[in-house]
C-alpha cells in the first residue's frame, strides 16, 4: 500500500507487516536465481539458447520452486524473551532449506518460510534444541503449558529465595558446619537457575552470548572464589527478573486474547422453526443464525429480521448501543441489546472484523518502533563492550598493576552482571503492546509501534471535508417557510414531488421527511426539468420544486426570498425552493426555501478543540470543493485553515509544506481516495474502518467509527507513550551508567548489582503496564 511503503522508507523494513513482500521478494530472487543458472547452461550448450522449448522449461522451474515454498507457523511455549528468539532463530537457520524465521514474542508463534522439503518434524526438533516446545499453530494445550511453566517459574523463584534466606540466617546465627550452609547455596543456585542453565549452555553451544549465560559465567565465578550467598543472590534476583519479564509478556498477551474472548463459540443456527446450536468455524456464509437478547453477535452478518440496538463499542468504541434494523450490518465480538435478531452470515469466523482486528493488534505489536530498534542496536553493542571491558578487569590489573586476582575478579564479576541488558530489552515492547491494545479496544487501529510513536510527534494535521469533518452526503440544514406555512407543509410538498427522483438533493429532501415522520401524499403528473428542477400535482394542485434561476422563470421570486437566498448561499449551502406552480387560476408563490448541505458532524468543532488541546498546533482543511464553501465549514468548525479546488496532486503538495514547516503531519481521509496525500503525511489515518477493508489495509491508523474525537485520545495516547518509553530507557541507562562506575571502583557488590538490574526492571515494567488500565485512566496525564 502507498503509505506502508512510504512509512517503510522513513521507518525502516520493520515497520510494516512486510510478510506478503517478503515471500514475493524471495520468489523472484528464486526466480532470478533460476533464470541465471538455467541461462548458463543454455549458453553452455550454444544454439539451444534460441531453441523455443527453453522458455517453458525455465518458467516450468520456476513455478516448481516457487510451489515448492511452504509457510509453517508454531506456538512455543516459554517463549517470553528476546533471548528465546534469538535462540530459536539461530536454531531453525542451522536447518537447510529454512529462507525466513519470524518469531513473536506476545502471541507466542513463531513462523517459518521453509522448502518443501523441510518436514514439521525437523523444525520442531530444531525448536526443541534451543531449549523450547514447539507445536502446530492450531494446537490450543500451549497456553496450558505456558501456564504450567509460569507456575515452575514461581516455585523457582520461591525456592531459590527460601533456600537463600534461610542459609544467610544459618550463616548469621553460625548455626552448623559450613559444608551445611553451602549446600543451602547450592540448592538455592540450582533451584533458581532451573530455567537459566539450559539456556545458557544452548547459548554457549551455537556460539550466541546472551543474558543467561552472563549470569551463568557470573554465579560460576562468583562460587569459584567462594562467594556462595553473593551467586545464590544473583540466581535468585536474575531468575525473579526473568519471571517478571515473562509475567509482563504474559499481560499483554492476555490483553491480547481478551479479545478473543469477546466471541462466543458457538451461534444458533436456523433450519425453518428449529434452532441448532453449532460452532462458529462450522458456520457458512449465507446460514441463517438467532441472536438472542442481551447475547453477544457471535459472527458478522446482515439483518434479515427484527429490530434491537447493539452496543458496538468492542469495535468501534461507540458509547452508545445503535440502532439495527432490516438491511443493517452486524460485527462478531458485539452485545445485542433486548430484541432479537436474524442474521444473515457473510463472513465465515476466520474472516471477521474482530478476526481482522485480532491479527492487526498481533502484527502490529511485533513490529519494532524506532526506539525499540534502538535499544537492540544499543544492546547489541553494549553486551559485547561490558564483556570486554569485564575480561580487561580480569586480567590488567593484576598482570600489569600487581592488583589482587580475588579483588579485580570479583570486580569483572560485577561487570558481568551490569552487562546485562534486561531493563532496557522489556522498556519498550511492553510500553507498545499495552499503548496498541488499549487503543484497539477504544476503536482505533494503530498499525505498528512506529506509528504509536508517531503520532505521538505530529505538530500539525491534515484533513479532508467530505466524509471527515462533514458527514459526506447532502442532507437538509434548515426549512423556512413562508406565507403563514408550517414546516411539514413545506416538507409534506417537496417529499411528495422528490420522491419520483434519484437526484441527491431530491433524495436528502425524502429522507429527511421520513425522519422528521412527515405524511408524504402521492403526487401524478410528475415532470423532471433539468437544470431547474421538477413539478407535479397534489392534491389536485400544481406544485413545483426547483433552483433559484427556475423562480425567476416562473415570475415568482421576490425581493425577501433573494434575502433568504442570498443567506444561505453565503454557507455554501444548495438551495431547493417549494411554490405553487403558476396557472389560470393561481398567479403561484413561493411556499418555502429549503437549505441542503453536507452537515458538518455534531461533535467535529469538540473534535478540533480537542486537538488543539492535544497539542496540535495547526488544523488544515484540505478538500476538492470550492473555496467558499470550505472556508464556510472551516470556520463554523474553527479550524485553523482551510484550502479549498484541490486536485489529488495539490493536496499531496499542501502536506509536503506542512511536512517542511512541522516535520510530523498526519493526514485524516477516508483511506482510499486520500490515499497518495495520507502516504505522503508522516501518519495516514482512515475514517470509518469498520465499513471497509480497504480503509484497513491503506491507512496506517484505523479510526472503526466515524468519530474525530478519537483522533485527538490516540495523539494523547501516542505522546504518553513515547514518555513512558523515553522515561524507561532512560532511567534503565542511568542506573547501567551509575553501577558501572560503581563497579569498576569496587563501590558495588554482586548482589547490589543485580538487585539494582531487578528493581529497574520492575520499574519499566509496572510504568508500561499503567497504559493497559482503563482507558480513561490512560489517557490522563
Amino acid at each position: 500500500m502507498p503509505c506502508r511503503a512510504w512509512a517503510a522508507d522513513v521507518f525502516g523494513d520493520e515497520v510494516c507487516d512486510w510478510s506478503t513482500f517478503n515471500e514475493h521478494e524471495r520468489q523472484v530472487n528464486v526466480s532470478r536465481e533460476l533464470k541465471t543458472e538455467m541461462g548458463t547452461e543454455l549458453n553452455n550448450n550454444g544454439d539451444d539458447c534460441c531453441s523455443h522449448s527453453q522458455p517453458d522449461r525455465s518458467a516450468a522451474a520456476i513455478n516448481a520452486s516457487v510451489l515448492a515454498t511452504r509457510q509453517t507457523v508454531f506456538r512455543v511455549a516459554g517463549m517470553d524473551c528476546s533471548d528465546e528468539v534469538a535462540l530459536i532463530e539461530k536454531a531453525i537457520h542451522s536447518v537447510d532449506g529454512v529462507r525466513e524465521v519470524s518469531a513473536n514474542v506476545v502471541t507466542m508463534k513463531v513462523t517459518i518460510a521453509h522448502d518443501e522439503r523441510v518436514t514439521q518434524r525437523a523444525l520442531i526438533d530444531a525448536i526443541g534444541s534451543a531449549g523450547l516446545k514447539a507445536q502446530p499453530a492450531d494446537v490450543r494445550s500451549v497456553g496450558d503449558e505456558a501456564n504450567l511453566a509460569q507456575r515452575a517459574r514461581w516455585i523457582s523463584v520461591g525456592l531459590s529465595a527460601s533456600l537463600t534466606v534461610i542459609g544467610l540466617i544459618v550463616r548469621w546465627i553460625a548455626f552448623g558446619p559450613q559444608w551445611l550452609n553451602i549446600a543451602l547455596f547450592i540448592g538455592a543456585i540450582i533451584a533458581g537457575g532451573w530455567f537459566i542453565f539450559p539456556k545458557a549452555l544452548s547459548a554457549a553451544r551455537r556460539f550466541a552470548p546472551d543474558m543467561n549465560l552472563l549470569m551463568t559465567i557470573a554465579v560460576l565465578g562468583a562460587a569459584f572464589i567462594g562467594e556462595w550467598e553473593e551467586a545464590a543472590a544473583v540466581v535468585f534476583l536474575f531468575a525473579l527478573s526473568e519471571m517478571l519479564e515473562a509475567f509482563s509478556i504474559r499481560r499483554a498477551r492476555r490483553a491480547i486474547e481478551s479479545l478473543l474472548d469477546l466471541t462466543p463459540a458457538t451461534a444458533l443456527v436456523i433450519h425453518g422453526e428449529t434452532l441448532e446450536e453449532v460452532a462458529v468455524e462450522e458456520i457458512a456464509i449465507g446460514d441463517h443464525i438467532r441472536i438472542k437478547s442481551g447475547s453477544r453477535v457471535p459472527l458478522d452478518g446482515e439483518v434479515v429480521g427484527g429490530t434491537s440496538a447493539i452496543n458496538q463499542a468492542p469495535i468501534t468504541g461507540e458509547s452508545m448501543p445503535v440502532e439495527k434494523q432490516e438491511g443493517d450490518s452486524v460485527f462478531a465480538g458485539t452485545i445485542n441489546g433486548e430484541g432479537s435478531l436474524e442474521v444473515r452470515v457473510t463472513r465465515p469466523a476466520s474472516d471477521t472484523m474482530l478476526a481482522k482486528i485480532i491479527h492487526l493488534v498481533e502484527e502490529a505489536q511485533s513490529q519494532k518502533a524506532p526506539s525499540q530498534r534502538f535499544v537492540d542496536i544499543f544492546a547489541k553493542y553494549y553486551t559485547p563492550a561490558v564483556m570486554l571491558l569485564a575480561l580487561l578487569v580480569f586480567l590488567i590489573p593484576p598482570l600489569v598493576g600487581g592488583g589482587e586476582w580475588f579483588t579485580w575478579t570479583y570486580r569483572a564479576l560485577v561487570l558481568l552482571v551490569i552487562a546485562c541488558p534486561c531493563a532496557l530489552v522489556i522498556s519498550t515492547p511492553v510500553s507498545i503492546v499495552s499503548g496498541l491494545t488499549a487503543m484497539a479496544r477504544r476503536g482505533v487501529l494503530i498499525k505498528g509501534g512506529a506509528f504509536l510513536e508517531s503520532i505521538g510527534r505530529l505538530r500539525a494535521l491534515a484533513l479532508d471535508k467530505t466524509g471527515t469533518i462533514t458527514e459526506g452526503q447532502p442532507r437538509v440544514i434548515e426549512v423556512i417557510a413562508l406565507n403563514g406555512k408550517s414546516d411539514n407543509e413545506i416538507l409534506r410538498i417537496a417529499a411528495a414531488i422528490d420522491s419520483h427522483s434519484n437526484h441527491p438533493l431530491a433524495q436528502a429532501v425524502t429522507t429527511f421527511a421520513t425522519e422528521r415522520k412527515v405524511e408524504v401524499p402521492r403526487s401524478e403528473n410528475y415532470h423532471s426539468l433539468t437544470g431547474r428542477g421538477a413539478e407535479a400535482e397534489i392534491d389536485g394542485h400544481k406544485y413545483f420544486v426547483g433552483n433559484h434561476r427556475f423562480t425567476h422563470e416562473l415570475t415568482v421570486c421576490s425581493d425577501e426570498i433573494e434575502t433568504q437566498l442570498s443567506k444561505i448561499q453565503n454557507r455554501a449551502q444548495s438551495v431547493v425552493i417549494v411554490g405553487h406552480h403558476p396557472h389560470a387560476d393561481c398567479k403561484g408563490e413561493v411556499l418555502g426555501i429549503l437549505a441542503i448541505g453536507d452537515a458538518i458532524r455534531t461533535n467535529a468543532a469538540q473534535a478540533i478543540r480537542d486537538l488543539h488541546a492535544a497539542g496540535i498546533e495547526r488544523v488544515v482543511m484540505l478538500s476538492g470543493d470550492n473555496q467558499r464553501t470550505v472556508d464556510a465549514i472551516a470556520k463554523e468548525a474553527g479550524i485553523d485553515e482551510a484550502h479549498g479546488d484541490l486536485l489529488p496532486d495539490d493536496k499531496i503538495e499542501r502536506v509536503r509544506a506542512l511536512l517542511s514547516e512541522h516535520q510530523h503531519v498526519g493526514m485524516i481521509g477516508d483511506g482510499v481516495n486520500d490515499a497518495p496525500a495520507m502516504a505522503a503525511a508522516t501518519v495516514g489515518i482512515a475514517m470509518g474502518a469498520a465499513g471497509t477493508d480497504t480503509a484497513i489495509e491503506t491507512a496506517d491508523i484505523a479510526l472503526m467509527k466515524d468519530d474525530l474525537s478519537k483522533v485527538a485520545e490516540t495523539i494523547l495516547l501516542g505522546r504518553r507513550t513515547l514518555h513512558i518509553i523515553q522515561f524507561n530507557i532512560a532511567s534503565a541507562l542511568a542506573i547501567k551508567a551509575v553501577f558501572l562506575v560503581l563497579a569498576v571502583l569496587g563501590y558495588t557488590s554482586l548482589w547490589l548489582a543485580i538487585l539494582a538490574d531487578t528493581g529497574a526492571t520492575i520499574l519499566v515494567i509496572l510504568n508500561a503496564l499503567r497504559l493497559l488500565r482503563n482507558p480513561r485512566e490512560a489517557l490522563m496525564p
